[in-house]
């Protein structure tokens, strides 16, 4: 007699990660395979985390923590917010969480009720929509165009509620996962406004601040005392494998979410919560890393169109760009398969962010090495001859 399996298992794999499972494969094979699959830094953590690991690792015992992160790191945080945004937060108000993940669980459960319903927009993180589907609480597609940068804004929201009923939440990320675009200061603003009026829960994910090119990214706690702001050590300061992160949460859910993270979680790791405070010192370092993905986007958004690749995204910040391929393939899956085998090239298919779109989308990641890139480029243009 077969055991029962929950039905909130039942969510699409998250597809990125099976093709950074074939790619290792072929380099497990000695074949070439060029990584533009995953939003991972090329590079490790900045010296100044290392060594302030090492030092945490020699002083002695490294146990539990409070639940909501040691003080610290919380204070660093807060200072961060002050010194790039010219936000006060207070510490306090501040969850230091394993990853920007359990950061959205923490988010979800405190603030929505299985059956609540949460905008979402595509093309978009895919972790968003499974982390709420698991949870049961219902997705809301907010369906956007390049038109509008692919990012929701007042009227998109309007056009949605109108077809769909209204909605008690909602996520927003600038730049964003899979597209890079971002929302400058007057349409973050609006957004939240809007939000605010209508009695709508905001999440902004801001995990790929820092990752800009022609202007800062903005922060939602610049216009909204509700908002749920989530950040992470994984992107700019180049920790996805410490598994560290932060939420600045509304005085409301403080409490709610400690209570969660108590049970969950216990505590993010507290070797990584030490060292990443010593994260905030190492800009200069970490600059270095944002000029290299600046040139290259630059190299991708001046090689690919005489690849074949035309339709390309605004790239504003994080290391993504996000190509519309209907001319070539209307199956991005075996699209993007068929790449992998024949060129060695890893991409992600567009069905990962949009269910119903993406056939004919593709994302490529350009967080690896400028020699990687154009190697890559190269191997696409002769795959194209």
């Amino acid at each position: 007699m077969a055991l029962k399996v929950a039905s909130r298992a039942e969510i699409a794999p998250f597809r990125v990660m099976e093709v950074m499972r074939r790619a290792f494969e072929r380099d497990r094979r000695g074949e070439a395979c060029f990584h533009m699959e995953v939003g991972q830094p090329g590079t490790g953590a900045p010296e100044g985390v290392l060594k302030a690991a090492e030092a945490a690792l020699r002083a002695g015992k490294l146990g539990y923590t409070d639940a909501l992160g040691v003080p610290e790191l919380r204070r660093a945080i807060a200072g961060h917010y002050r010194d790039t945004y010219g936000c006060a937060v207070d510490s306090d108000r501040i969850a230091v969480t394993t990853g920007s993940s359990a950061g959205f669980v923490l988010s979800f459960l405190s603030a929505f009720d299985a059956g609540d319903r949460i905008g979402l927009v595509t093309p978009g993180y895919p972790c968003y929509r499974a982390i709420l589907q698991a949870l049961g609480c219902e997705v809301v597609v907010v369906e956007a165009d390049i038109e509008d940068r692919f990012q929701p804004t007042p009227a998109l929201l309007d056009k949605t509620v109108d077809a769909q009923g209204p909605i008690d939440g909602l996520i927003v990320a600038s730049p964003s996962n899979p597209t890079g675009t971002m929302l400058d200061r007057a349409a973050l603003e609006a957004l939240c406004g809007y939000c605010d009026d209508a009695g709508i829960r905001l999440i902004s994910d801001e995990i790929y601040h820092g990752i800009t090119y022609e202007r800062p990214a903005e922060t939602a706690l610049s216009f909204a005392d509700r908002a749920i702001v989530v950040n992470s050590f994984s992107k700019y300061f180049s920790m996805t494998g410490w598994r560290i992160g932060w939420m600045v949460l509304p005085e409301d859910l403080v409490r709610p979410v400690e209570r969660l993270a108590q049970n969950l979680f216990i505590s993010a790791p507290s070797l990584s919560q030490v060292a990443a405070v010593a994260a905030f010192d190492c800009h200069p370092e970490l600059q270095d890393n944002v000029a290299r993905y600046r040139r290259n986007r630059d190299l991708l958004l001046d090689q690919l169109p005489g690849v074949g690749f035309t339709r390309l995204a605004p790239s504003d910040g994080a290391f993504y760009v996000y190509a519309d391929v209907r001319d070539l393939t209307n199956d991005s899956m075996d699209f993007s398969r068929r790449i992998l085998d024949e060129t060695g090239v890893a991409l992600t298919a567009g069905v990962d962010f949009d269910p119903r779109r993406g056939h004919t989308d593709i994302r490529f990641s350009y967080a690896g090495t400028t020699e990687e890139i154009a190697a890559a480029i190269d191997a696409l243009r002769n795959w194209r001859a």
